[in-house]
């Protein structure tokens, strides 16, 4: 009898907690998270409808949603622990379905679309608590699409940073495969930097934002075990709050790396102008890689320019970064950052902040993947706390020879590149251009083309 009891009771707390794990994620720890589904996801659970049941149709998103961010608040000094080998991650987070998603989101209507690109959609969705969320739909039957839910899946639940966007849930109804972001109302750093009609961002904003997505990536470089590697550092993947604090968003192309492991040989995927050389020439991708990549977009952040002109052909057109190595060498050297710094924001900027900013950048995106500082020394120079000898090894900064020594080989290697990208027949997605920015559907990747723009200055 005692048994039987025993067993009633153990059967009723497995419903019960089965009845949480795929209802709608609302508690505290579900906030928590860098910006990509979690779970290892299982195969139907919590599916909707079947596969007759589907989304809109079309095209998908390779720019994450916006999501909200105030809810962070994790500090950057707690390393995550990875899970068992066969544990479920993020079990915190919720599995929703798809009737759920669909009614937060008014049908997946036009009115709530944020945006769409090259394998989903992003709607907007508000759920029966009131929490704004982004869902991102990818395109059923994409390949791509697939990996990358996986691999946020995998890679998202093992980390959780005030500066990397917060998963709440995802959702597998069949071949339909969901994300579900918390929600950040203030777009992209690619949409202040490059959106016609807006005002000029002030040089504070863009300080907190460059020192917020640095410890962000330091987070996944240096605290997470196994440590993680982005892959696809840009503008657009930048999301800010309502108080311009940095995001660093989409994992879709991240790769995992263990200690002992000097480089991970992958397929080359990324935004081009964005690439560092080594991997957009080899395949060969380090952390150092990323370090090249925020180099691009420090650059981007400090100049107010693209990194690639969108309305040119690629193969013809030379990249921001080898017009600003010497650039930001002369602006060290000189003290005078006039030729370097955004003309919107009209001189108006701490001359010492500012140094700080272009010897970052120029030790980022430096050829040599060994030269490039970690991120958590970027973090410091950026707060003042390394002299920007330490950061340039000892050398003076603008002192040093190292651009023109590297200058051939980088052209050699981007040239290469370049007409490697035009003529794979894979490029079409990840691997392209940045994005337009329109004032007129500023969450939208579907944009009228910006003004075309020279990479000098």
């Amino acid at each position: 009898c005692l048994r039987v009891v025993l067993f009633l009771l153990l059967l009723i707390c497995v419903r019960v907690v089965n009845h949480h794990c795929h209802g709608v994620a609302t508690t505290a720890s579900s906030t928590y998270y860098t910006g990509g589904p979690q779970p290892q996801w299982q195969s139907g659970t919590g599916a909707g409808p079947s596969t007759s049941t589907s989304g809109p149709p079309g095209a998908a998103w390779p720019l994450p949603p916006d999501m909200n961010s105030g809810v962070y608040s994790s500090p950057r000094d707690q390393p995550t622990s990875p899970p068992a080998p066969h544990e479920t991650l993020g079990l915190g987070r919720g599995t929703f379905t798809y009737e759920e998603l669909a009614a937060a989101t008014g049908g997946f209507s036009q009115a709530n679309l944020l945006g769409q690109g090259g394998f989903g959609y992003v709607h907007k969705g508000v759920l029966p608590s009131g929490r704004a969320v982004a869902v991102k739909q990818l395109k059923s039957g994409s390949g791509q699409g697939e990996r990358e839910f996986q691999a946020e899946v995998d890679i998202i639940g093992r980390v959780h940073h005030r500066h990397l966007v917060s998963l709440v849930g995802h959702c597998i109804a069949g071949a339909s495969r969901m994300l579900v972001y918390e929600f950040v109302p203030n777009k992209t750093l690619e949409f202040h930097l490059h959106g016609e009609g807006l005002p000029a961002m002030a040089w504070p904003t863009r300080l907190r934002i460059a020192l917020g997505a640095a410890k962000g990536l330091a987070y996944l470089h240096e605290d997470c075990h196994p440590r993680i590697i982005h892959r696809d550092i840009k503008s657009a993947n930048i999301l800010l709050d309502n108080n311009f604090e940095a995001m660093v968003a989409d994992f879709g192309l991240a790769k995992l790396t263990y200690d002992g492991i000097t480089h991970v040989s992958t397929r080359v995927m990324g935004t081009f102008g964005y690439l560092a050389p080594e991997y957009a020439s080899s395949g060969k991708l380090t952390e150092k890689s990323d370090v090249y990549s925020y180099g691009v977009m420090l650059v981007e952040l400090l100049t107010g320019r693209r990194p690639i002109d969108a309305t040119a052909h690629l193969v013809l057109e030379d990249g921001l970064v080898e017009w600003a190595r010497p650039a930001l060498s002369r602006a060290l050297a000189d003290g005078d950052y006039g030729a370097v710094a955004d003309p919107r924001l009209q001189g108006s900027y701490d001359p010492v902040e500012m140094a700080r900013v272009v010897a970052s950048a120029a030790a980022c995106v430096r050829h040599s993947a060994k030269k490039r500082p970690k991120m958590s020394q970027i973090v410091r120079a950026l707060e003042g706390d390394m002299s920007l000898e330490d950061l340039n090894d000892g050398v003076r900064p603008g002192q040093s020879r190292l651009f023109g020594e590297e200058a051939g080989s980088y052209s050699s290697d981007m040239n290469r590149t370049k007409e490697v990208a035009v003529a794979s027949p894979e490029y079409s997605g990840r691997f392209g251009r940045p994005s337009p920015v329109s004032s007129d559907r500023p969450n939208s990747e579907e944009t009228s083309p910006v003004e075309r723009q020279p990479p000098h200055l």
